[in-house]
């Protein structure tokens, strides 16, 4: 079933918190996951609107999210509460301010939160996807259909030499990861960060950085010879 939700609007989280409750009883899962394509300004021409909307939608609708079917879950004494950050939270480099800075507080919020909600059955985890085939990718750049094809090919070439999985990430693989952590399988998982990047965040491949390290020790044996 499906109800159109802007999850910047209490209204409608509660609405749609309601909604589900209406229709099954109960809230076993609320999986906090929406977002849209990231701002690409410099901090010093962002305009306020701009990044209010922003947070609104990425750090506001968590937690708005957690707050609505906490309240539902605690009644219950039992829920899994799953909330999409990024990698882009854990690092500092590769991603604009706005995003990695909601994306960094979402991982924080959903830890302190776990805390607090652990006492009463329910638990509350993140998951920080790495790169994932999903239009967020194309969408700032103004693309036709066609042109987004070709640029998710790019991308996916790109892929193959940044990270160990030579692969793009698909939205499976993140469907998977919530699916987990929603069930009884994972019941002794609670305030963590599920990184699900096939090693993007690890850092430089192993191959490259042996690359690099072997030019740099040629060029330093080279210096000492002269």
């Amino acid at each position: 079933m499906y109800l159109h939700t802007d999850v910047s609007k209490e209204s409608d989280i509660k609405a749609v918190v309601e909604y589900a409750q209406d229709k099954f009883g109960r809230l076993d899962c609320m999986f906090n996951n929406a977002g849209f394509s990231i701002m690409t300004k410099p901090i010093d021409e962002t305009p306020l609107e701009e990044f209010d909307k922003f947070v609104r939608v990425h750090l506001l609708g968590v937690f708005l999210g957690i707050k609505y079917s906490a309240s539902v879950m605690k009644t219950q004494g039992t829920g899994s509460i799953i909330n999409t950050a990024s990698v882009a939270g854990l690092s500092a480099t590769g991603g604009h301010y706005a995003y990695m800075s909601c994306k960094a507080a979402i991982v924080h919020l959903s830890r302190t939160v776990a805390m607090e909600l652990g006492e009463h059955g329910i638990r509350v985890n993140s998951i920080c996807p790495g790169v994932i085939a999903t239009p967020i990718f194309t969408n700032t750049l103004d693309l036709t259909p066609k042109q987004a094809e070709k640029a998710m090919v790019f991308f996916k070439s790109w892929l193959a030499k940044s990270q160990p999985i030579q692969r793009f990430g698909m939205p499976e693989d993140i469907a998977n990861a919530a699916l987990w952590l929603a069930s009884d399988e994972s019941s002794f998982v609670n305030g963590h960060a599920l990184v699900v990047d096939g090693g993007y965040v690890g850092g430089k491949m192993w191959s490259e950085h042996q690359t690099e390290r072997s030019q740099i020790v040629a060029e330093m044996m080279k210096a000492l010879e002269e």
